[in-house]
């Protein structure tokens, strides 16, 4: 078993019949609106109006990806925040890259472009400043051109 708060993991035995909760019946999952920053703090909205505050750190990584009016998933236990889920695929502006140059498009290389969220990420070597791109959250790579 894996604690979902901790992350540390109990080897257990179960006897054949012995009844065993599920977790999704234990946690609430909530989709809400990311909606804004305030210092260190992101206040998320959900659709009835009530409001979540999570920390930079627990957010971690993931803050990277964020941008403003995005759907999240929550995960309550006991009416505490203890994860956070952003949505697979994303899609960011690049505000700053390397210019290509003519025929760089053949070659199949990446360079790093800056997104809107402040993410890096490497990117075919076509893409410019002002295309939006799709990028995958789970592994932070470019995806596509949307």
């Amino acid at each position: 078993m894996r604690n979902y708060i901790t992350g540390n993991t109990v080897e257990k035995t179960f006897r054949a019949g012995s009844p065993v909760i599920p977790f999704r019946t234990v946690l609430e999952f909530c989709v809400c609106e990311w909606f804004y920053r305030k210092l260190a703090a992101f206040d998320f909205s959900q659709t009835t109006y009530e409001e979540s505050r999570l920390s930079e750190s627990d957010l971690g990584e993931k803050t990277k990806w964020l941008k403003e009016g995005m759907d999240c998933n929550l995960i309550f236990w006991k009416g505490k925040v203890i994860d956070f889920d952003l949505p697979i695929t994303v899609k960011l502006a690049v505000v700053d890259v390397d210019p290509g140059l003519k025929g760089d498009t053949a070659q199949g290389g990446t360079k790093p472009a800056t997104l809107d969220t402040g993410a890096v990420v490497n990117v075919p070597l076509f893409v410019n400043i002002g295309d939006e791109i799709l990028v995958d959250t789970r592994t932070g790579q470019y995806m596509s051109r949307a």
